[in-house]
């Protein structure tokens, strides 16, 4: 396997795995009460939002992800 393939594999393995993780987190936003608190970390720093806005941001992150990986090639 040569470099540029192994290189290849593994951004592609580590975006699946943050995909996942972020759908992982998506479906845990969407099992929760309304009346339940959610916090979303900013740095280090944790803040008090809505489950939709905490839902949106995590999508957001996933389209930013996927966005990134499959369009680096061509920067």
């Amino acid at each position: 396997m040569s470099a540029s393939s192994h290189s290849s594999a593994n951004s592609s393995s580590d975006l699946r795995k943050q995909v996942r993780s972020h759908e992982v987190a998506l479906a845990e936003l969407n099992n929760l009460s309304s009346s339940r608190a959610v916090y979303q970390r900013n740095g280090n720093i944790l803040f008090r939002t809505t489950i939709e806005k905490a839902t949106a941001s995590e999508q957001s992150k996933v389209y930013h992800q996927v966005y990134r990986c499959l369009f680096s090639k061509f920067l």
